[in-house]
């Protein structure tokens, strides 16, 4: 049974990312993953069901590993916990880079299900980051101008390969579904940090002398 609610899974983010979710019928999906229309009905109730269900999954995970860094603020440094973060989540996103796709795509829509998102799991997001991000500048670990500024360029970098991947492949010329690209990515996010967030060792001895 597991199996067959995964087919139906695998076949809605093949479906939704090519043809939309309006433009995907249930019987598409019946047919693509090869089961019955009732399974569908069984399993998701409906084709808006299954939808919500790949949406609040997906953030589900992906806050998960947010808060399980988190929880280690107590005896990691802030740099720590944020390279981690970073880690972690490109990680996830790599191995649902396809899912990754069509959850940031539905995101630049206006929906009850894309508020409630909003309200509940991308709010715990923007928490987690600020707590790091918090952290490191009372440890003088981080020079940050503005902690919730550096929330959404660090958010809006990780979520980029796969909300702006065809700017990534016709401007720079990075396939972002290529797992060797995506780890190149992450890379570039390190390099961002340490140029901008992280402070040198020498630079934080003499900013806590201060």
């Amino acid at each position: 049974m597991e199996k067959t609610k995964q087919r139906i899974i695998d076949a809605a983010i093949i479906l939704f990312n090519t043809k939309g979710f309006d433009g995907t019928s249930v019987r598409e999906l019946a047919k693509k993953a090869n089961v019955n229309v009732g399974h569908i009905s069984y399993y998701f109730d409906n084709k808006a069901g299954l939808q919500e269900h790949l949406l609040s999954s997906f953030f589900d995970q992906y806050v998960s590993i947010l808060e399980k860094v988190y929880k280690k603020m107590s005896t990691y440094t802030a740099k720590e916990c944020l390279l981690e973060c970073v880690e972690k989540s490109m990680q996830f996103h790599r191995e649902n880079r396809q899912l990754a796709r069509y959850v940031y795509r539905e995101l630049t829509f206006d929906s009850i299900l894309v508020r409630e998102i909003m309200s509940t799991y991308l709010t715990k997001e923007k928490y987690y980051f600020k707590a790091i991000l918090e952290k490191g500048h009372k440890k003088k670990e981080f020079q940050v101008p503005s902690v919730l500024m550096a929330v959404m360029q660090l958010k809006s970098m990780i979520s980029t390969p796969f909300l702006q991947s065809q700017y990534l492949a016709e401007v720079w010329h990075i396939m972002p579904y290529e797992t060797s690209a995506v780890d190149q990515y992450e890379k570039v996010i390190v390099k961002w940090l340490e140029q901008s967030v992280f402070v040198e060792q020498e630079q934080q001895l003499e900013r806590i002398a201060l």
